[in-house]
């Protein structure tokens, strides 16, 4: 596997304008006319992993590149056959266009040969929202009650302590225009939809695992010091007598299931995940460390920016002072946001998964400040594959695991697992070290950079 290559998209021309005038913003815009075979093209040192990723997502193409091929293109046309667009584009980089009878062409792009063009470029999924809710957070002494019935809303979640409420409405245009109502409200701190989260990667069963079980023991923690990972996941199975001593009593906030089942569980991974780093950071083969699992999933696939947000703060109201989520949405939550930053306000240390998607886009709540988000190795100083990654993530670990479960092992990849690795090593190294939190997280950086692009 090759190492992935994401940029920044330069988003303002820096060019002459008159004195006191702002300038001007530029869009980097790619226009696909298919019928006609028609290019309309506006971007300025757009670097090659963007300028792939609106070309894929304008012509509908897969598109395949040379990892290591760079290129920052700076063009202004309209109305160019696709040919002469992608010489203009694309340079002095070389490019072969493979059309396909009932499936997408092929765009392959490369500096050397057209096999080398190995890393696919994915295009970032539209954020999903939940139709006809609408989140909130509102300023201390605001009669919620009031507000949402002069909006014809009905409160359906809250969170009063916060002031964070889950509004609903008998149709999405009714949400929509509530929604400007509420932006221009001063008693309304945040508002914005209910955005779906993407559903965890399964796990797959192995016939012939590597390695072996986790062995550590519970040292017993004292009533302070406490080191305690708020899992922010599914519900979280037995893990056999010894590990389930590290699991605290399961908290739920998206309907109760029973802790155990046959079919592993996300959050049951990641548990064993976080402990099997915990391990790696224990002298002697014990630990203080305890696991907090709230479920945020319910026995669904998929969970919301709500349940994340109430997850994140029943955890930290329970003692949690490391939270693990190794979730993610493309719907960037202000609501969502202003619980994380009540969490940093009161010095929680939080991990985000960056995504599994190599869109070089941000995932949420990874993105959101306050969050260290953490992308995925596949060998040391390598990105792997799917690994999502954007300029300026925090950290990257391994991203494969092996979860014994029952009488089964089990294999685990994605950022999820890079995440609850940080998770577990910041959290062990705490307890096994005392040191404070910015000097283990100094020491994790400089051990876990993000490759360079």
């Amino acid at each position: 596997m090759k190492r992935l290559f994401f940029f920044a998209v330069c988003l303002v021309c820096l060019g002459w304008a008159p004195e006191g005038a702002a300038a001007p913003v530029h869009t980097n815009s790619i226009a696909w006319h298919k019928a006609a075979d028609q290019v309309d093209a506006d971007v300025q040192r757009l670097p090659l992993w963007p300028l792939l990723e609106k070309i894929a997502a304008a012509a509908e193409w897969n598109i395949f590149v040379e990892p290591g091929a760079e290129r920052n293109a700076s063009a202004k046309f309209r109305g160019l056959p696709s040919g002469d667009a992608l010489k203009r584009l694309l340079g002095d980089l070389n490019f072969a266009l493979v059309p396909r009878t009932n499936a997408p062409s092929q765009l392959y792009v490369f500096r050397t040969t057209l096999q080398a063009a190995t890393r696919r470029v994915a295009v970032a999924k539209p954020a999903k929202r939940i139709a006809r809710e609408l989140l909130l957070r509102v300023k201390p002494g605001t009669d919620i009650e009031t507000l949402a019935k002069l909006l014809g809303a009905r409160i359906i979640g809250r969170l009063d302590k916060q002031g964070v409420y889950r509004l609903q409405w008998d149709d999405p245009a009714s949400a929509d225009a509530a929604l400007a109502q509420l932006q221009a409200n001063s008693d309304v701190l945040q508002v914005d939809y209910n955005y779906a989260f993407d559903p965890p990667v399964p796990s797959v069963p192995l016939d012939s695992p590597s390695g072996k079980p986790i062995s550590l023991s519970l040292n017993p923690p004292g009533d302070s010091g406490r080191v305690v990972v708020g899992l922010i996941d599914m519900n979280v199975q037995s893990l056999g007598a010894s590990l389930d001593k590290f699991i605290l009593p399961q908290l739920s906030v998206a309907g109760d299931i029973p802790a155990n089942g046959k079919d592993l569980t996300h959050g049951t991974a990641m548990a064993y995940a976080i402990l099997e780093s915990v391990a790696q950071q224990s002298p002697g083969g014990s630990s203080s460390v305890q696991i907090q699992p709230v479920d945020v999933y319910g026995g669904n696939e998929t969970t919301t920016s709500w349940f994340v947000a109430l997850g994140i703060q029943k955890a930290v109201d329970s003692g949690a002072n490391v939270l693990n989520m190794s979730l993610g949405s493309t719907g960037d939550s202000s609501v969502l946001e202003g619980i994380i930053k009540l969490a940093v306000a009161n010095n929680i240390v939080m991990f985000g998964a960056a995504g599994n998607v190599p869109v070089a886009t941000p995932t949420y709540p990874a993105a959101i400040p306050g969050v260290y988000d953490v992308t995925a190795l596949s060998r040391p100083g390598q990105l792997a594959p799917y690994a999502n990654y954007w300029p300026g993530n925090s950290l990257a670990l391994p991203g494969s695991s092996v979860v014994y479960f029952g009488n089964q092992a089990y294999g685990v990849q994605g950022t999820s697992t890079a995440t609850a690795y940080a998770s577990g090593m910041f959290a062990g190294s705490w307890a096994a070290t005392g040191a404070s939190a910015p000097q283990i997280l100094s020491a994790m950086k400089s051990k876990f950079p993000v490759p360079a692009p």
